[in-house]
C-alpha cells in the first residue's frame, strides 16, 4: 500500500476496488497543488498494482465532490507558463488503464466537473450539482472541460454550461447524459463500490481494453474505429483469460481470471 503524501487524500482498498477520497470538506474539497500531486501518485499506484482492478473517486462530506482548484493558490504560480505546466490530476485519471467510477456526492464545479468528466462512469447523489463557473472569473476550464462536456451532454447543453457558468442540478445532469444514475446520498459510495466490484470480476485485460477502445472511438472515424476494435478483439481473444472464459462457459461455472 502506498503512503499517501497529503492528509487531504484518502485511499482505501477493499478486495479489488480502490476508493480514492478527496478529503477537504471544510473547503468544499477544493484541490491544492499538494493534493494534486498526491492524487496523481495514488491514481498511478492503483493503476500499477494487479490487486486493484477498478477505482472509485469521491469527495468527503455531504456538500461537495470537488470544487476544483483552490483559487487562493493560483497566484502562487510564478508565471502563466508554470501554471500551464502544473501537475494535473485529471490527466492522471484519464491516463489510468483501469476503469474509474466517479461518485459525485455534491458540488462538481470547475476542476471538480473536469474530474468527474475524466472518469469512465459517473454516478451522482440526488443532491449533486454541476457547473463550469470559470467564465464568471474571466477564464475557461483547461482540464478537458469543453471536449468531454460536449461529448457527454451535446454541444448546445455544453454551450449553456460553458457560457453562463451556472449550475445544473442532478436531475438535469441525468436527463442530459452527464451521469448514468442518481442515488440517494447515503447509498452513493456503496453503489459505486458495488458497480466497481462487478467490473472487477470481469477479465481485467478485457475491461482495460474495453476502456481503451471506447476512448479511441471518440477520436477516430467510424472506419478507423471498426478496424481498431477488431484488432483489440483479436488481442484479447488470444489471452489466457479468454481461454478461461470459454472454458468456464462450457463448464457452466464462474471464470477465474489472472490478467494473463
Amino acid at each position: 500500500m502506498i503512503e499517501v503524501s497529503s492528509e487531504h487524500i484518502r485511499l482505501e482498498v477493499d478486495g479489488c476496488v480502490a476508493t480514492v477520497t478527496i478529503a477537504r470538506p471544510e473547503k468544499l474539497n477544493s484541490v491544492t497543488p499538494e493534493m494534486s500531486k498526491a492524487l496523481v501518485e495514488v491514481i498511478e499506484w492503483a493503476d500499477s498494482v494487479d490487486e486493484v482492478r477498478a477505482l472509485v473517486l469521491t469527495g468527503d462530506g455531504p456538500r461537495s465532490f470537488c470544487a476544483g482548484s483552490d483559487i487562493r493558490t493560483l497566484d502562487a504560480y510564478a508565471t502563466p507558463w508554470d501554471f500551464r505546466n502544473r501537475t494535473d490530476y485529471c490527466d492522471a485519471i484519464r491516463a489510468a488503464r483501469k476503469p474509474v467510477i466517479a461518485a459525485v456526492n455534491g458540488y462538481a464545479f470547475g476542476g471538480g466537473l473536469e474530474t468527474a468528466l475524466s472518469c469512465d462512469i459517473r454516478l451522482a447523489s440526488t443532491t449533486a450539482s454541476f457547473a463550469a463557473p470559470e467564465i464568471k472569473l474571466g477564464w475557461i476550464g483547461g482540464g478537458g472541460m469543453a471536449t468531454f462536456l460536449a461529448h457527454s451532454v451535446g454541444p448546445s447543453n455544453a454551450a449553456v454550461m460553458l457560457m453562463t457558468g451556472d449550475p445544473i442540478d442532478a436531475d438535469a445532469a441525468l436527463r442530459w447524459g452527464l451521469v448514468s444514475e442518481l442515488v440517494e446520498p447515503d447509498a452513493l459510495v456503496a453503489r459505486a463500490r458495488a458497480l466497481a466490484a462487478t467490473i472487477a470480476t470481469r477479465p481485467p485485460i478485457a475491461a482495460e481494453t474495453a476502456k481503451a477502445n471506447l476512448r479511441a472511438a471518440f477520436n477516430m472515424t467510424q472506419e478507423e474505429a471498426l478496424r481498431y476494435e477488431r484488432d483489440l478483439q483479436t488481442i484479447t481473444f488470444a489471452t489466457a483469460d479468454a481461454d478461461e472464459g470459454r472454458a468456464a462457459f462450457a463448464e457452466k461455472r464462474a471464470g477465474v481470471f489472472h490478467r494473463r
